[in-house]
């Protein structure tokens, strides 16, 4: 392992076995390989003994319990790299891509992130999700060297270390699904702006060990405490509006709006709203989001 690593990698992961030592198989591979970071959210399949066995070289962090997102924080924390990418256990990085993002980092004292072309694996296709971040109409400055963005895909971006730790990380609040929308926009709240780069390539190969329900349900009300923990009353209300117009009328999506609505006395404590120069990104950005075919609330 390179005593000269910029970039350290972080996985998150919870009873998904066979995809987190497929990722890792990959991870090793990568020059180096990057000293990377294994949390695992307390599995019960047998997770942490299978990486000790097979991936001695990672450094493995068992949880007591599942810190969902927060198990990055815990990652992060036992790195000593300047930068860090985040895996989620389904993901990985394509070689060169990781000295790619390191390049632009350094390169550009403002920039906190640099999320990753994606690439939906077996076929090696385009995320759906890529126009959205090819064409963001966010207005950025001059010397950025991809397009500005005003929300990152955590298992595909490396971040900044000093940045990400400057606006607290993952928020324990949120836990998990939609998590990064928070993040994104604390960062820009800090003056860290995050862009999209053609040339780092991360690959997923989805699991199918999920809960699509469940996923909808706290997507949505992380989506909607996001809203109004960080927009001004009338974006709060425009996004409140959009989201509860395109979500499926089941019980899911009541249960996460009623979970949102529960969580409202700390929403409103806690409650922060974003420059107004973060929220004219967010404007521009509310018809693309509108239209998108990669953002509707399914499962």
């Amino acid at each position: 392992m390179s005593e000269e690593a910029r970039v350290g990698i972080v996985v998150i992961t919870r009873d998904r076995r066979k995809e987190l030592l497929r990722t890792l198989d990959r991870l090793e591979e990568l020059p180096g390989p990057p000293p990377t970071v294994v949390v695992d959210n307390a599995s019960t399949d047998g997770t942490s003994d299978a990486v000790g066995e097979r991936h001695p070289w990672v450094r493995l962090i068992r949880a007591g319990a599942n810190l969902g997102s927060v198990g990055r924080n815990v990652g992060v924390e036992a790195l000593d790299t300047p930068y860090v990418a985040f895996c989620d256990d389904d993901t990985w990085w394509e070689p060169g891509s990781l000295e790619r993002a390191a390049e632009l980092l350094e390169a550009h004292p403002g920039l906190g992130s640099v999320t990753a072309r994606l690439l939906v694996e077996p076929g090696g296709h385009e995320d759906p999700l890529t126009p959205e971040l090819r064409y963001s109409p966010v207005p950025g400055p001059d010397w950025l060297p991809g397009p500005a963005l005003l929300g990152v895909l955590a298992g595909v971006t490396v971040f900044r270390v000093r940045a990400f730790q400057e606006v607290g990380g993952f928020s324990p609040r949120l836990w998990l699904g939609g998590e990064e929308e928070l993040l994104a926009l604390d960062l820009a709240a800090a003056g860290w702006w995050m862009c999209w780069d053609e040339q780092t390539v991360a690959h997923h190969a989805a699991s199918p060990v999920r809960d699509p329900s469940r996923r909808r349900r706290l997507g949505i009300r992380n989506t909607l405490w996001t809203a109004w923990l960080r927009r001004p009353a009338d974006g709060a209300w425009r996004h409140t509006r959009s989201i509860l117009r395109s979500v499926p009328r089941d019980r899911s999506s009541a249960m996460a709006v009623a979970e949102a609505l529960a969580g409202l006395p700390w929403v409103l404590r806690e409650r922060r709203p974003v420059p107004p120069e973060v929220e004219r990104g967010l404007r521009a950005l509310e018809g693309p989001r509108r239209e998108s075919k990669a953002r509707r609330y399914v499962g």
